[in-house]
């Protein structure tokens, strides 16, 4: 009995440890509803959207900050203090963030989540947006 308890925890460390090793630690979901109060009481978090500047100039989540998921990792300069802040990430449906997500894992980022929905979801809730002037 105790044989198979310890090489279940062993096994479930050595998977963890794979996932952790290669990256494939996945950014939890997060609500807009749990954005919005983020947001609302100011707490400290960086909005990445991943869309291209086309996209953010025409509507983008309030105070985001726009790096496009193909310059990501030539722009990483610009996060470089944020490597321990929460960053949510975001792009129209959700491919984009998940490639943008892998890059930042790979660079040290340990505090990602991505945003449920992403931006599609933002507009159908009528949420507020921002656009470029």
């Amino acid at each position: 009995m105790k044989y198979s308890f310890v090489k279940k925890i062993i096994a479930t460390t050595v998977l963890i440890l794979a996932l952790v090793i290669t990256g494939q630690v996945t950014a939890k979901d997060i609500s807009q509803s749990q954005l919005q109060t983020i947001m609302k009481n100011e707490q400290q978090v960086i909005v990445l959207d991943v869309r291209t500047v086309e996209e953010f100039e025409q509507g983008h989540i309030p105070n985001a900050v726009n790096i496009p998921h193909k310059e990501l990792e030539a722009r990483l300069a610009e996060l470089s203090g944020a490597k321990n802040t929460q960053v949510v990430i975001y792009c129209r449906s959700g491919r984009r963030a998940e490639v943008a997500k892998q890059v930042l894992v790979k660079n040290g980022f340990n505090q990602l989540d991505h945003l449920s929905g992403d931006f599609n979801e933002w507009t159908s809730n009528n949420l507020p947006i921002s656009k470029a002037k």
